[in-house]
This record gives C-alpha cells, sequence and structure tokens, in this order.
C-alpha cells in the first residue's frame, strides 16, 4: 500500500491516528473555545503527519531533519493544549494519559527520524 514513501513510515501512520483522536478532542470542546484552543489543536494535530510527508519529499537529509523537528515541535505544542484543555475540564485523564503516551512515542520517533 502506498504510493508515496511517507505513508509506508509507522511514525506518519500513528501521526495520522493521533492527529484524529485530537481532531475528536476539539471537535468535543464547548463553542466559546472551538475557535481558540479547538482550532489551534486541529492545527497543531495536522501538523504532525503533514510535516513528516513534507521532510520525506525532500532531497537533502538536512532539509528534511528541519521538517522532522517542526512536527515534534507540533507534538510539544498539542500536550500543552491538552493540560490547558484538561485543566478547562473537558478532557479526562484516561483520555489524556492515551494521548500523552502516543504523544511521547512520537516524539521519540521523529527524534530519531531527524538525526542526520
Amino acid at each position: 500500500m502506498g504510493f508515496f514513501k511517507f505513508e509506508r513510515l509507522d511514525v506518519w501512520k500513528r501521526g495520522i491516528e493521533w492527529a484524529n483522536e485530537v481532531f475528536d478532542i476539539a471537535q468535543s470542546l464547548p463553542k466559546e473555545y472551538q475557535f481558540s484552543i479547538g482550532e489551534q489543536l486541529r492545527r497543531a494535530s495536522l501538523s504532525v503527519p503533514t510535516n513528516i510527508a513534507e521532510g520525506v519529499g525532500r532531497d537533502n537529509p538536512k532539509e528534511a531533519a528541519y521538517f522532522y523537528r517542526i512536527s515534534k515541535g507540533s507534538v510539544y505544542e498539542v500536550i500543552s493544549l491538552l493540560v490547558i484543555t484538561g485543566k478547562r475540564g473537558f478532557l479526562n485523564k484516561e483520555t489524556y494519559k492515551k494521548l500523552y503516551e502516543e504523544a511521547n512515542e512520537l516524539s521519540a520517533m521523529l527524534t530519531q527520524l531527524a538525526k542526520v
């Protein structure tokens, strides 16, 4: 499966699934938080797999690593937003823990991918 090289990467596949789960959280936020926190969650989570894909498309390893580091930064951004979401009472601890653990693994995978 997959015509593009990034589609074969486990980190990209997991990033897609993780972003999809984060989207569900963003969608469940109250209306007054949809634009601020919700939109930021959507954008940051989308940035994870899209920057992996863009990095794979680069011919220069240093350029590719740059996009993998951006992707990792987006993982961190989502975690920060999820902490705020949890403190506002919009995210249960079990869901947070699951997303956090996956974020930790994605981050480690991206660190390895970015090594030039």
